[in-house]
């Protein structure tokens, strides 16, 4: 057992609960409802709370999956995943967000995966990457889409998923019609620009033309409207 770590588990979550106001838990003690489900790949240099820089319980519901994919398969047909669902059908929750982030480690090895005849993948996240394997596989057939570029080829596909994951929750019976989805792609390695920790806006409910979802934004905040990939 790893003491050190356990007892800085002990330690962070005691300096967490004593800074807290004692009606920090009041208005969601007994019931949520968060304004935003925000599904994100399941990275321990990317936190959801962090992000969006929330300060209160209740606001985001925080689902994260490898590749921030937002479906799962059940006797063998896709549909979305539970976590996702969730609060669009018990909470009221309006807005959907699908966030995937540069360097996604999910992409690169499904990458990975599909050019080599050699590649192996472990059984503990195999199921995760063979779902993306289609999603790379359509990725690497698109025009904008070029190993050539200065953009690495997998922060193209990171993109690019988030696109198909948008489009998956649009087109589910499961969403209703009038759920708005976002796509983002959180940038900590400066890919999209000079400011890290940003949330680059690259989809708004299937739109992806960036001069389109520009004028959908606040003009203070257009310069975290940006993508890799043509739209």
């Amino acid at each position: 057992m790893s003491e050190t770590t356990l007892a800085e588990l002990l330690a962070r979550n005691e300096r967490h609960a004593e800074s807290l106001p004692e009606s920090y838990f009041d208005a969601v003690e007994d019931s949520q409802e968060p304004a935003v489900v925000s599904i994100c790949c399941a990275d321990s240099r990317v936190s959801q709370e962090g992000m969006w820089n929330v300060r209160e319980p209740g606001w985001v519901f925080t689902p994260s999956t490898i590749g921030n994919q937002v479906w799962d398969t059940r006797d063998g047909k896709r549909i979305v995943d539970g976590s996702v669902l969730y609060p669009i059908s018990n909470t009221d929750t309006g807005v959907a967000v699908v966030v995937g982030h540069s360097g996604c480690g999910a992409l690169t090895a499904t990458l990975e995966a599909v050019q080599s005849e050699t590649a192996t993948v472990g059984e503990d996240v195999g199921k995760w990457i063979k779902t993306l394997v289609p999603v790379v596989e359509a990725g690497l057939e698109q025009d904008g889409i070029d190993a050539s570029r200065d953009v690495s080829l997998v922060n193209q596909l990171v993109e690019f998923n988030v696109d198909r994951q948008v489009a998956f929750l649009r087109e589910s019976d499961s969403v209703p019609g009038s759920t708005d989805v976002y796509g983002f792609v959180y940038d900590f390695q400066g890919v999209y620009g000079d400011t890290r920790g940003r949330t680059y806006l690259v989809n708004v409910n299937g739109t992806t033309d960036i001069q389109a979802i520009r004028e959908m934004v606040p003009e203070a905040y257009a310069v975290a409207v940006r993508r890799l990939v043509d739209g």
